[in-house]
This record gives C-alpha cells, sequence and structure tokens, in this order.
C-alpha cells in the first residue's frame, strides 16, 4: 500500500468538512482546486501529470537530492505541485524556496523568501548555494531582458564553486521574451552534460517544448 492508497484518519473527515465550507471557487475550477488543496493539507504528495514535470520529478530532482555535493538548495516560484518537494526529494537539505508572491508561501519551504529572484543578494550572501532550480519562471513572471540579466546574474553570486543551475522554460516564441540565447549572465556558466541524458540541454516531449538547461559555475 502506498503513501496516497492509505485510508484517511476518521479525525482528518472534520477537517475536510471544514475545507468544503470555507472554499469558493467558481464552478469550472473548483474540482481540481479543491482536490490540490485537500491534498496540500493532508500532507498528501500532489504532482502535476505532464511529461515534464515526470522528468523533472523521477529524474532530474533525484540525481541532485542524492549528490552528496549538494547540501545547500534554493526552489524559485512556488505552486500547489510543489509543495512536496522538500519532504520527498531534500528532506535532509538545507533547502530554501522563494517567490514574490506572498500568497504562495504556504507551498514553499519551511525556510521561504517573499522576494523576486533579481533580489536574491539581498538575502543570501555570496557563494551559498550548491543547487537553484529556475524551473516554469523565466517566460511566466521573469519576462523581460534586464531582469533575466540581473536575476541569473544574482544566481552565479549566490552558487558555490561548481555549483548547480537547472533552468526549466518553454522553448516557444511566446514563451522566450528576452530572448534567452541573449542572456549574456548565463555565459557566465559552464554548460553542464547532464549524467542521465549525457547532454546539456534536454526537451522533454511536450507541446510547448519544455526543455532542461543544466548549467555549473566556473570560475
Amino acid at each position: 500500500m502506498t503513501a496516497t492508497d492509505r485510508p484517511v484518519p476518521p479525525g482528518r473527515w472534520v477537517r475536510i468538512a471544514r475545507l468544503f465550507s470555507e472554499v469558493r471557487l467558481p464552478a469550472r475550477a473548483a474540482g481540481a482546486q479543491l482536490h490540490a488543496l485537500l491534498r496540500e493539507r493532508l500532507n498528501v504528495a500532489t504532482p502535476m501529470r505532464t511529461e515534464d514535470r515526470r522528468i523533472l520529478e523521477q529524474v532530474i530532482l533525484p540525481h541532485y537530492g542524492n549528490d552528496p555535493a549538494v547540501r545547500t538548495v534554493l526552489f524559485v516560484g512556488c505552486e500547489w505541485y510543489t509543495a512536496h518537494y522538500q519532504r520527498r526529494y531534500f528532506a535532509p537539505h538545507d533547502y530554501w524556496t522563494i517567490d514574490p508572491d506572498a500568497t504562495r508561501r504556504r507551498f514553499g519551504a519551511k525556510q521561504h523568501v517573499v522576494a523576486r529572484l533579481e533580489e536574491l543578494g539581498e538575502y543570501f550572501p555570496s557563494a551559498f548555494f550548491d543547487l537553484i532550480i529556475c524551473n516554469g519562471v523565466y517566460g511566466w513572471g521573469l519576462n523581460r531582458a534586464e531582469d533575466c540579466e540581473v536575476a541569473m546574474a544574482q544566481c552565479h553570486r549566490c552558487l558555490a564553486e561548481a555549483g548547480h543551475l537547472l533552468l526549466g522554460w518553454n522553448d516557444v516564441p511566446r514563451y522566450d521574451p528576452a530572448p534567452l540565447s541573449q542572456v549574456h549572465s548565463l555565459s557566465r556558466f559552464a554548460r553542464y552534460p547532464f549524467p542521465a541524458f549525457g547532454t546539456w540541454q534536454y526537451l522533454t516531449d511536450t507541446p510547448i517544448r519544455h526543455t532542461y538547461h543544466f548549467y555549473q559555475k566556473r570560475e
């Protein structure tokens, strides 16, 4: 029996009933959002069922979680489908999250910062992180070329020597606003051949061409 198959303890049914009475959602969104909210409140993992997330959660995150050189981690951007990442992949790590939207704190780590990635240096010293994961942020909030330059420069500053940067983005014109190929601060990183793929970039089989870029800080 898996964790998601276990019966809900009787005492939790009271909490579920309260959630139903408290939540007010449009009819078309009620089902999915209520399902995610219930799972979050009951501390049950709620993954997003897409191919790019499967690659992230079954291949990439376990690799970094098992890497002894990775001890301090920053995850950029929080949503209902990322709430379980700390306990599932990075429980023994010094794990942090950052998001400018204060309402998403509940999906973040115990150590959470309400700020933009461009402001990272205001909260952390140089060479603090061994790994920064920035997936689904570029093109979804991190949109202006100048902001991307600052954000990637801040990642470089706050990563330790030989630290890793994972950048996940949708390789289609409407989600490539900078464009990414012209973000000069990324040239400060070395391209890192991710062991499972044997290459520094991996295109997932998705309509939005979600792509993972792997970088490593090299002075």
